[in-house]
């Protein structure tokens, strides 16, 4: 039988076990969506640094617990047992937060073979539709990650090894693939609005050719100053 005050209290106890989840969401999208509408310049270069500093913390952290288990395993025949899922934790953050970082330094690598054969005004078009392709695949790993996420939290489960509840550590796959979105409708702007000729991509073949240019102007400097 229907009885609307154990709904009420249902929804009630489901609602307060989601308000972390919830609040730390709001956040992200709060300060994000601030940085990417320009109205505050200070809160876009705090968010800016601080990506670089946990990517940096990140890297750090995961190279500092793995060597100290490679050296407490094979020198002291001991270890630490949550180690590896620490790693893979660290790792999985490292990785999340670093694509949207990629795509604000122009660090991912693309095959623009085509598009930069295609007149500025198609090459345009084409950079749009991929742009809106990665956010339609950012958006939906977000909702994905919070599903997961608020499952996580309301069932309670922990991790296996850490003393720590499993949606902690999983809070990254909505925030991150949020961050990616977020990332994406910037260079979207950019490029809608004129700001940007195309999508930053990382070109592996242009900056060989640099660094042998670059290389062959000090050789050539240093030979004419030995010369003299």
């Amino acid at each position: 039988m229907f009885s609307g005050a154990s709904w009420l209290e249902g929804n009630a106890v489901g609602l307060s076990g989601r308000l972390p989840l919830l609040a730390v969401i709001y956040a992200d999208v709060y300060f994000v969506s601030a940085m990417f509408r320009g109205d505050n310049a200070m809160i876009g270069n705090l968010i800016n640094r601080l990506e670089e500093v946990l990517v940096a913390l990140l890297l750090a952290a995961m190279t500092i617990v793995t060597f100290t288990q490679v050296v407490l395993r094979y020198v002291f025949n001991a270890g630490f047992v949550w180690a590896l899922e620490l790693t893979i934790f660290l790792f999985a953050w490292l990785v999340l937060l670093g694509m949207s970082y990629g795509v604000r330094v122009g660090a991912h690598i693309g095959v623009d073979l085509v598009v930069k054969t295609l007149s500025p005004p198609v090459a345009k078009v084409v950079g749009l539709a991929a742009i809106a392709l990665c956010m339609f695949y950012a958006a939906t790993m977000a909702v994905g990650g919070y599903q997961d996420v608020d499952l996580l939290l309301l069932i309670g489960i922990e991790a296996e090894d850490l003393p720590i509840p499993l949606w902690i550590p999983k809070l990254i796959l909505p925030l991150g693939f949020i961050l990616l979105f977020i990332r994406f409708a910037q260079a979207g702007w950019r490029l809608l609005t004129g700001k940007d000729t195309g999508i930053h991509l990382a070109d592996e073949a242009d900056e060989a050719i640099e660094s042998l240019k670059e290389k062959h102007d000090t050789n050539s400097t240093g030979q004419q100053e030995s010369a003299r």
